[in-house]
């Protein structure tokens, strides 16, 4: 039993929101890509992401 100073009575903690997966799309054009590729390819690197990394490599090659 949790302590829920009766709130249990009304609201229930879960929600359609609870069973979502939310997901951020970002679009870059090429020349917005390019000043930061080096930031990027270090990054994935970093995370061993480096099929990542190879991609942003291969566009500016």
């Amino acid at each position: 039993m949790l302590p829920t100073s009766g709130t249990a009575r009304f609201f229930s903690p879960l929600s359609v929101d609870s069973f979502l997966k939310t997901m951020s799309v970002l679009e870059f054009d090429r020349s917005s890509l390019e000043p930061i590729s080096g930031e990027i390819t270090a990054l994935a690197e970093c995370e061993k992401l480096t099929a990542h990394a190879n991609s942003i490599r291969v566009r500016f090659e």
